[in-house]
């Protein structure tokens, strides 16, 4: 990658007044009718202000077998997984993550930095590298087989995983 804009962050403390009906301009912290909001030059939320962190339950799937079969995790493994419903962890500190999904199987935890390219354990125990970013306030994580999209959409962290023509949906609640 040659520019990324994200890379280019400008924060700066911004009191906001009035209605803004853009998702870019709705604040992200109100105390006692002061609203800030911390973006970067471009207007997007910067990793402050993405919430991810704390215990999220899996609540609902979309696609998950179609998805394991396209990205080749074994038969045994797509047919345990679809039985499960994971508890994911994630742990934020700044540019950091360490994200833990939790199952009756095992436990899987992964480490990341926003812009690093890091090693993380597949289903199936296959060791991919990718790379998080964040970007309008989502995290986006990409290598050679798939786009992941997290982002926070009300009470519900919803997860987006493309590989090829199938698309994998995770909605999970805080616990």
């Amino acid at each position: 990658m040659l520019f990324s804009p994200s890379c280019f962050s400008l924060e700066i403390p911004v009191k906001i007044t009035g209605s803004f009906k853009s998702p870019t301009c709705q604040p992200a912290v109100c105390v006692l009718g002061l609203t800030t909001r911390t973006t970067n030059i471009l207007g997007q939320a910067t990793a402050a202000d993405m919430d991810f962190s704390g215990t999220w339950k899996v609540h609902s799937e979309e696609n998950l077998e179609e998805f394991l079969k396209v990205v080749g995790a074994p038969e045994m493994i797509v047919k345990m997984r679809k039985e499960l419903k994971p508890v994911l962890v994630i742990e934020q500190n700044g540019k950091d993550f360490t994200y833990t999904m939790k199952t009756p199987i095992g436990t899987k935890v992964h480490s990341f930095s926003l812009g690093k390219e890091s090693e993380m354990t597949a289903v199936d125990g296959r060791k991919i590298k990718c790379t998080v970013r964040q970007e309008n306030g989502k995290l986006i994580a990409e290598n050679e087989k798939f786009t992941s999209v997290r982002e926070i959409q009300g009470d519900d962290m919803v997860e987006t995983i493309t590989a090829g023509s199938v698309t994998f949906i995770s909605r999970s609640k805080r616990a």
